[in-house]
């Protein structure tokens, strides 16, 4: 895809995110509108190998939402990516459906791992990684973080344990809004620079805009062309905006967990389709 087809996806994603929120009448629009563009970068940048028709090919890439909260923008992103029907998203968190609350890798394809206990993706994504390792199989392990998920001490654990293995094909993506359920995470346990604290573990720390989506893709496909070539696991620090896209959720950590009303879907849904123009 080009420039412009990929931003038109992330608007399709986000557009899908608030409708099907609104219709649950609940989820996290704030984190899931945050870490679209990463998201649509990784999965129709040409960054990612995976196979909708083969959701567990040898070899492929793997992706783990450890905010799983966010999960409206996975499966909105995994839809638009085959791996299931689109018409399927408006069955979130309604009785029966395969969309629950946080991810769940035993319904859904293209889920690797069940996640939503904040501070545990890390280490499943490090444990993906050695794993790969042991096995010989090709394939990058990418995991998207909350920096508000940094505050748990098993994030550090899993921090000091892929370094001390050496996990070079470890992605670590830390969506850097700023935010969370409680309010500005410098307020509420500042974790200072998250950055410095990886780089200080042995990893490998760059920073990108996280919703510049060409240069998410030129540094995701840099990452990935020197991953056998580095023993070092890899943390992006991708400044965000929390709820970006609908000017009344942006940077506001009321958003977080808080579903739209239809007139404020439909107000967020001209402003996507304007901004799209």
């Amino acid at each position: 895809m080009d420039t412009a087809a990929l931003q038109a996806k992330a608007t399709d994603i986000r557009k899908d995110i608030l409708t099907m929120i609104t219709e649950a009448g609940s989820g996290h629009p704030g984190g899931s509108l945050s870490c679209t563009d990463i998201l649509t970068a990784l999965y129709f940048g040409g960054v990612m190998d995976y196979n909708p028709a083969d959701p567990h090919k040898p070899g492929r890439d793997r992706f783990i939402l450890a905010k799983g909260h966010a999960a409206p923008a996975l499966y909105a992103t995994l839809a638009h990516a085959g791996f299931f029907p689109i018409d399927e998203l408006r069955t979130l968190r309604k009785l029966g459906t395969r969309l629950q609350g946080h991810p769940d890798s035993n319904l859904l394809p293209g889920v690797e791992v069940s996640t939503g206990s904040l501070g545990q993706g890390l280490s499943v994504a490090a444990g993906l990684a050695a794993g790969l390792r042991l096995t010989g199989e090709d394939g990058l392990v990418f995991t998207v973080l909350g920096d508000g998920e940094c505050e748990e001490g098993q994030v550090w654990e899993a921090a000091m344990f892929a370094a001390h293995q050496k996990l070079g094909r470890l992605v670590a993506i830390i969506d850097n809004n700023e935010l969370q359920i409680d309010g500005c995470i410098h307020d509420v346990c500042d974790p200072g620079d998250l950055g410095e604290k990886f780089a200080a573990f042995g990893w490998d720390v760059q920073r990108v805009c996280g919703h510049d989506i060409p240069a998410l893709i030129e540094l995701f496909g840099r990452i990935k062309a020197e991953a056998a070539d580095t023993a070092r696991p890899v943390c992006v620090i991708a400044r965000t905006v929390k709820g970006k896209g609908v000017s009344f959720m942006e940077n506001q950590a009321g958003w977080h967990g808080k579903a739209p009303k239809p007139e404020e879907l439909e107000k967020a849904l001209a402003e996507l389709s304007a901004d799209a123009e």
